[in-house]
């Protein structure tokens, strides 16, 4: 506005730059309120007034037409701006409803239980995402800590829905129940009450005590990544592959419980497919078994943060798939101390 009424004294009425001081308040309805709006539509009559009646344009008829068009611009300005408010205001609070349901559905894990180190990142393929159909746990019981970490086959709602259901069930057997077998079984009822059609997921899970081994529950879940003090890798797949949860009624043999040896100083990775199928620029998948010298930070938290970085990187771009990790790490003596 400043800038159209210099010219305006400078050149004089035959530039005919008047209206565009209209400006002012169109901008102002972009990105202010609806009060800031109304204020750069006074000022842009003003204004108009003002060097309208100094260059002589209301003796003729360019005045009147000048000002009518800054009135309704200042008017569609106000108008918008109110909507956008509107707009914003639903957004966050719905922003609010999503933050505390995924509070309730992922709640955050324990830093440390019993002898581990736990860490652990979500990263949503679509970036306004709270939730989604990733999920995992990790649970205290009398027979050490058990973890589940699985993935909703499907997305939206009904995703949500059964992931809640599965966490559900988890968090109640794994207290419960004496072995994890057990636990699969009772997280299978759960979720078999709930789905319909051909709907599954994907789950492993684990149970980690004080002994040298941990034993885990393979439901058609990508393996975790081992990681071995000396530098050895390797991932702990299930001697043979099993059905997900939800489709295990329609086979006789449920999966077998396989157990892997789990010392201290050892790190254990799960998770999602999301992070193994994200793909680069040339259509390859994330090696994650090449990217383990990224878990040596001391820092279980920044080493994970370190991992999804190298993802996010090596994706150059948005995921196009929720892509959750939880590391665990064996405490050894030495760290048991500090």
């Amino acid at each position: 506005m400043a800038v159209v009424s210099a010219v305006e004294l400078i050149a004089g009425p035959g530039v005919g730059f008047l209206p565009l001081v209209s400006l002012g308040p169109a901008f102002a309805g972009l990105v202010g309120g609806w009060r800031r709006t109304a204020l750069a539509g006074l000022t842009a009559c003003v204004l108009c007034l003002g060097l309208g009646f100094y260059n002589g344009l209301f003796e003729g008829r360019r005045g009147l037409p000048a000002l009518l068009s800054v009135a309704g611009v200042t008017a569609a300005g106000v108008v918008a701006a109110v909507m956008r408010q509107r707009r914003e205001e639903e957004l966050a609070s719905v922003r609010s409803i999503a933050e505390v349901a995924q509070r309730v559905l992922l709640r955050p894990v324990p830093l440390a239980a019993g002898p581990l180190r736990i860490a652990v990142s979500y990263t949503s393929a679509v970036a306004e995402a709270r939730i989604g159909g990733d999920l995992y746990e990790v649970v205290t019981s009398p027979a050490g800590v058990r973890i589940i970490v699985g993935d909703v086959q499907g997305k939206g709602l009904e995703a949500v829905e059964s992931a809640a259901v599965v966490l559900g069930a988890f968090r109640e057997a794994a207290h419960d129940e004496p072995d994890l077998p057990s636990v699969g079984e009772r997280v299978e009822r759960a979720l078999n009450r709930h789905l319909s059609g051909e709907r599954f997921v994907t789950a492993v899970l684990a149970e980690i005590g004080e002994g040298p081994n941990a034993t885990l529950l393979n439901f058609g879940h990508p393996a975790p990544l081992i990681v071995r003090p000396a530098g050895e890798v390797g991932f702990a797949a299930p001697p043979d592959r099993a059905l997900p949860l939800g489709l295990t009624p329609y086979v006789s043999q449920a999966p077998v419980p396989h157990e892997v040896p789990f010392a201290p100083g050892d790190q254990m990775l799960f998770y999602t497919d999301g992070v193994t199928e994200a793909r680069d620029g040339a259509g390859r998948f994330y090696p994650l078994d090449e990217r383990a010298d990224l878990l040596k930070d001391p820092d279980p938290e920044a080493a994970l943060r370190a991992v999804r970085e190298d993802l996010v990187e090596h994706a150059d771009g948005p995921l196009h798939d929720d892509a959750a990790m939880l590391l665990v790490r064996y405490r050894t003596a030495c760290e048991e101390e500090q």
